[in-house]
């Protein structure tokens, strides 16, 4: 501890006032003291400190210990006897008594002033270092919270990772070079599953293919799309699908990489007799099908759709879009596989089938979402040749009755005809609960929707609501 040299000359000859100006802003809290511990004066320079003290107004003239909790009374009792004897001041932590709030935590320390028989007790509120210091450990304990279910979450994934049947490897993108492997991949690799791990990834497979798994990992990092292709392994030469996604983190990225073996490399599935007889009643069916890929390019179709699209070999129609074949406008198709993606079927869509050499149909689509062992999604599209049925057809007579009736024909009829049949429904609702409002009393109905008798009798003759009798005869003719 170190004193003023001079504090004589330092401070020069300092009044009452100015003592007492220096000791109140010295601390949050000063008490001035005689030698037997008796509260003379104080100072509260802090506001909410003196709110919660109330001001110490009850104060002067009570023993300090008095103002203390049961268990600060000897620390305040140790500090007094320090100060009139003229030790070298200790802060000591005290419990203040406060009225409204029961406590506030002082940091003291006891001075004597000079020869005078007094001491002052300068006191630093220790609420906002208290607040602090609660907040470090919510702060810590939230850390620790969420450390622990990190551990959990990865110890889950590292779980899931280690049982997964299907070969999974952790390559660091930057280096394309071999970070960690499951158990199954291990399996995959054999003998040589000792040197994956820091192996050049691409180098696992055949030199011819090796080229193409770099292209691979190049594209999917550009791009940070998954992506994949079929590369043989070396040095079996066992064709395999390389699925790979990308994994940002922070401390870099890393490729996912899902190995499973490919479709040229499965043995060939015996279907049961039902299956393979289904099948055949696909390929032989009058109603044409076609299966496609996730983006509409044609994968397989049956002879039906051959002859109705006006093509001699199924070669003339495989990977190519079926939107060059199927739709009115560009659009149709766009929508017909947005709807597949999004609820993995759909019924009855009225659109047309055009030919190669010009010809059209009018036809119904149904088609349903599949998914493959890759993850992605094939189509598959049955359609139907409508056009015999919607040209005998008869004109319908009666009008349509709800809403549910007009949804059914969305896709079938041209929207201003939809907008007329609308029309109508709502109108004949109206009439009819103005009807039944009135207790078919015709004249407080038409009132009521704002027409004349005469209107109202003639709309009533055109949707065959009730009796109209010899009154609306006269009305129409009037």
């Amino acid at each position: 501890m170190t004193s003023f040299k001079a504090p004589r000359l330092s401070l020069g000859n300092l009044d009452a006032d100015a003592t007492a100006s220096v000791i109140a802003a010295a601390s949050d809290i000063a008490i001035i003291l005689t030698a037997d511990g008796v509260i003379h004066d104080l100072a509260i320079n802090a506001e909410d400190l003196a709110r919660d003290l109330a001001a110490g107004t009850d104060w002067l003239g009570r023993r300090w210990i008095e103002t203390v909790t049961v268990e600060s009374r000897p620390k305040a009792e140790e500090l007094l006897r320090d100060a009139v004897a003229g030790r070298t001041p200790r802060w000591r932590h005290l419990n203040q008594l406060a009225p409204a709030i029961g406590s506030v935590p002082i940091l003291c320390a006891a001075v004597r002033l000079g020869t005078a028989d007094r001491a002052v007790v300068f006191g630093r509120d220790l609420r906002p270092v208290s607040s602090l210091q609660q907040r470090l450990v919510e702060a810590q304990q939230s850390v620790e919270r969420d450390y622990a279910r990190l551990r959990q979450a990865e110890t889950r994934y590292r779980l899931l990772f280690q049982i997964s049947p299907e070969p999974i490897l952790v390559v660091d993108a930057p280096s394309g070079r071999v970070v960690e492997m499951n158990p199954a991949a291990a399996l995959l690799f054999g003998k040589a599953a000792k040197r994956m791990v820091g192996r050049y990834f691409p180098e696992a497979f055949a030199p011819e293919s090796q080229d193409s798994v770099r292209l691979l990992l190049a594209g999917v990092r550009a791009g940070g799309r998954a992506d994949e292709t079929v590369a043989p392994l070396e040095p079996d030469g066992r064709e395999v699908n390389v699925a790979v996604s990308l994994l940002r983190q922070e401390e870099g990225t890393t490729f996912l990489v899902r190995l499973s073996p490919a479709r040229t490399d499965l043995p060939a599935l015996a279907l049961p007799r039902p299956k393979s007889k289904l099948l055949e009643a696909v390929e032989g069916a009058p109603d044409a099908f076609v299966v496609t890929d996730h983006e509409g390019r044609i994968l397989t179709t049956n002879a039906a759709f051959l002859e109705a699209a006006q093509l001699v070999t199924e070669d003339q129609a495989l990977g190519e879009p079926l939107g060059r074949w199927l739709g009115r406008q560009g659009v149709e198709m766009d929508v017909l596989t947005g709807t597949l993606r999004q609820r993995g079927s759909v019924r009855l869509f009225a659109t047309t089938l055009r030919g190669e050499h010009g010809g059209t149909t009018e036809v119904e689509v149904s088609a349903v979402s599949v998914t493959e062992a890759g993850g992605r999604d094939c189509f598959g599209f049955a359609i139907r040749d409508v056009g015999m049925r919607l040209a005998t057809a008869p004109n319908r007579a009666e009008p349509l009755r709800s809403v549910g009736q007009i949804t059914e024909l969305i896709g079938r009829v041209p929207l201003k005809d939809l907008v007329r049949e609308a029309t109508d429904v709502i109108e004949r609702l109206c009439i009819e609960a103005a009807l039944q409002l009135t207790g078919d009393n015709r004249a407080s109905a038409a009132e009521l929707l704002g027409l004349s008798r005469q209107s109202l009798y003639v709309k009533l003759r055109r949707y065959g609501l009730g009796d109209l009798g010899p009154e609306a005869n006269q009305l129409e003719d009037s």
